[in-house]
């Protein structure tokens, strides 16, 4: 019996990045920092109140450092990595990877915040905020390459109208970051 050589999400063995160029959003630990510096105000903050009227006990430090902890895992952010033909996104508990030359799905999704979804030929499916596209060109660069390939090979079927909408907001701000560093703005 033959096996496949598929890959499949959260496998040890499908995490090695091809090699190649490789991006990063640069903002990441700026990101997680600050959500634990939410969190650890948020536990500060209710054991000086609770401590302040006299009512601390041990179960309820325990409470508010597990409600701490909750929100820090609500807020953790995903690690967004990229190379020549694939885009992952790490969240606290899962990996989720596209190969972006193989894009069938690039749409915006309903919800009070905008987010990307990418989907593959494969079924890999990511979620990202666009945000860390407009901060990070590199990244921005490499999965704009592999939807053109996408995109000559006729797999991307709809997705066009989004990449353009947000190639346009990376330019645009990109411009003004150029106008601003040299003065004209």
């Amino acid at each position: 019996m033959r096996r496949s050589t598929r890959l499949v999400p959260g496998r040890a063995r499908d995490r090695v990045e091809p090699p190649g160029t490789y991006a990063s959003n640069a903002g990441w630990a700026g990101d997680l920092r600050s959500a634990a510096g939410c969190a650890a105000l948020l536990v500060v903050l209710l054991l000086l109140i609770d401590g302040g009227s006299g009512s601390l006990t041990a179960p309820r430090a325990v409470l508010w450092t597990g409600l701490a902890v909750l929100l820090l895992v609500v807020l953790f952010p995903a690690r967004v990595t990229a190379g020549e033909g694939w885009l992952a996104s790490r969240s606290l508990l899962c990996e989720r990877r596209v190969r972006t030359d193989q894009l069938v799905a690039v749409r915006w999704s309903d919800g009070v915040a905008q987010r990307l979804v990418l989907r593959d030929l494969d079924g890999g499916r990511v979620e990202l905020d666009p945000l860390v596209l407009v901060a990070n060109p590199p990244l921005w660069r490499l999965l704009d390459a592999g939807a053109r390939t996408s995109l000559g090979r006729g797999t991307l079927l709809c997705g066009a109208t989004a990449l353009k909408q947000l190639s346009q907001r990376i330019d645009g701000e990109t411009a003004q970051t150029v106008f601003k560093v040299s003065g004209l703005q």
